[in-house]
């Protein structure tokens, strides 16, 4: 026998890894290996241990060695492709996913090849995929709703609805599809919906279910003018969501002072720019969500030689995946790690990046638009490993950008945006962190207000072009014609000519935004 009924060890470290004791378990394991050394179903558990405690390049190198040392069961291999997915290594796990397929008759991998095809830009394939996905399994609400996500960015709005609307038919209490609903930047929910949100909010267990439908609700209350109701709802949501996750503020304001601290002009002087190559230069469109950077990126990329790839997921994880390799030698924090990197491993990381990116690009581009948001405090890692780098910032009023993420029903990537304090704190810190590079070092970052933009764009445009040594082109003030695939929730806006509509959004709500205003100070008023 050599499955873990083989193995009493395995079996004590599969039950501490059920109630939770991965620590225990990792050391079971490992007294295992080291009474059978390299064992094919324990060091595969090792893989899977490492994994579950977010060590995801350990995993991966546990899981090759239990696949080499003889342990290349469809699980393990599944583990793998899993695990190079969570890397953002997309290419890789779409490969090791699209093998799976072949071997296993699973819907989940059918789940997963669309999704990577979708963050691949692959809109085509995907909605393929989707579809392949849904007529084999006509009745999970969670595959309706990755079709009409697709639909949805290809602009095929009613599409999306109908797909959408298939989902809340199949399960009522099924909250991610009325937010899907919601979420659409037009009136789609009826008064009906609002009763059957209602309704399955009073019977809705799972909170999983119970926080959209509060954020479903606020969206189609608020489309009412109701506000009063809709604030009931977003307050309930976000309070409910902010007590799953345990944000912690104070991280991110550790971080920035970390980095003002180490961070002086002698780091951004000594490392001058290349001169370009004709390798597409990256260009990093820096924000807090919801602050007009989906509209900054749609109006770049209608010039020649600017093309927008959407939020790449890539420089984030190569931050991770560095931290848990230095982590390995001493406890370290992401700005010392960044001053500990190896001119050589830097570049390897720039590479990686640029080759990563290489798979969005539809030709070669002089310049290529990634607009991930969060980015604004991975500044000096991508100065780091991307000296060619550029950056521009967008910056949207703080009391209309704060409100509209707590008002959005994020994923738990934008940890902040739950509770009306931290995501003033959040917005302050990034302030802080922008004030510092532009004081540190003056020309690194272009800062644009959306407010300007919005109100007389051609300045502030050319000013962005400039900053680039690109020439004027007036195609970029028709950016709404645009047919690309918009992977965000402002697809629909940027699908418009400019308009004053997100200007102001907080006003009816100002009389319940007092931790807001006094978590911003001064910005509040700014």
């Amino acid at each position: 026998m050599t499955g873990i009924t083989a193995y009493p060890r395995l079996r004590q470290a599969e039950k501490a890894i059920g109630e939770g004791r991965l620590e225990t378990a990792s050391a079971i394991v490992i007294q295992h290996l080291r009474e059978n050394r390299n064992e094919p179903r324990g060091v595969a558990l090792l893989g899977s241990i490492a994994f579950k405690m977010g060590a995801l390049v350990q995993a991966e190198q546990f899981l090759r060695q239990a696949i080499a040392v003889g342990g290349s069961s469809l699980e393990v291999q599944r583990q793998l492709a899993s695990n190079l997915h969570h890397q953002e290594r997309l290419a890789e796990a779409l490969s090791a996913f699209s093998v799976l397929q072949h071997q296993v008759p699973d819907p989940q991998i059918h789940a997963a090849r669309a999704l990577i095809l979708d963050k691949l830009g692959r809109n085509a394939d995907a909605i393929r995929e989707h579809e392949d996905y849904v007529a084999k399994n006509p009745n999970h609400p969670r595959g309706w709703i990755a079709y009409g996500n697709s639909l949805r960015w290809a602009g095929r709005n009613e599409e999306a609805i109908a797909a959408y609307r298939r989902a809340t038919t199949i399960d009522p209490e099924h909250g991610d599809a009325w937010w899907a609903l919601a979420n659409i930047k037009t009136k789609v929910l009826t008064d009906d919906d609002i009763g059957i949100m209602n309704a399955a909010l009073k019977i809705a267990i799972d909170s999983r279910n119970v926080i959209p439908l509060h954020f479903a609700l606020g969206r189609a209350l608020h489309d009412r003018k109701d506000y009063k109701s809709a604030f009931r709802h977003f307050e309930t949501g976000n309070r409910l969501r902010a007590e799953t996750i345990n944000y912690v503020p104070e991280d991110l304001s550790a971080e920035v002072d970390e980095i003002t601290r180490l961070f002086g002009p002698d780091f951004f002087e000594r490392r001058q720019r290349p001169a370009l190559t004709n390798e597409p230069t990256p260009i990093f469109l820096i924000s807090m969500p919801r602050a007009g950077s989906t509209l900054l990126e749609q109006m770049l990329d209608q010039h020649p030689d600017i093309e927008a790839v959407g939020e790449l997921p890539y420089a984030r994880a190569l931050v991770r995946s560095a931290l848990e390799i230095h982590t390995r030698r001493r406890p370290i924090t992401v700005p010392q790690m960044v001053l500990d990197m190896s001119a050589e491993e830097a570049r390897a990381y720039g590479q990686d990046y640029m080759h990563r990116s290489s798979l969005h690009w539809t030709g070669r581009p002089r310049y290529f638009v990634d607009k991930m948001p969060m980015n604004w405090s991975e500044v000096p890692f991508i100065w780091r490993i991307l000296p060619q780098a550029r950056f521009i910032e967008i910056r949207r009023n703080a009391m209309d950008c704060c409100f509209s993420n707590y008002i959005h029903y994020f994923s738990r990537a934008h940890s902040s945006s739950f509770s009306l304090r931290h995501i003033g704190c959040a917005y302050v810190d990034k302030v802080r962190m922008m004030d510092h590079l532009h004081s540190v070092a003056p020309g690194l970052v272009h800062s644009i207000r959306y407010e300007e933009l919005i109100e007389n764009p051609e300045p502030i445009l050319r000013g962005a072009l400039e900053y680039l040594g690109l020439e004027w082109d007036p195609a970029i003030l028709k950016f709404y014609e645009s047919d690309r695939i918009i992977r965000t929730p402002s697809v629909e806006q940027v699908q418009q000519p400019l308009n004053r509509k997100g200007i102001g959004t907080w006003k009816p709500y100002a009389q319940w935004l007092g931790p807001l205003r006094d978590a911003l100070r001064p910005l509040a008023e700014a």
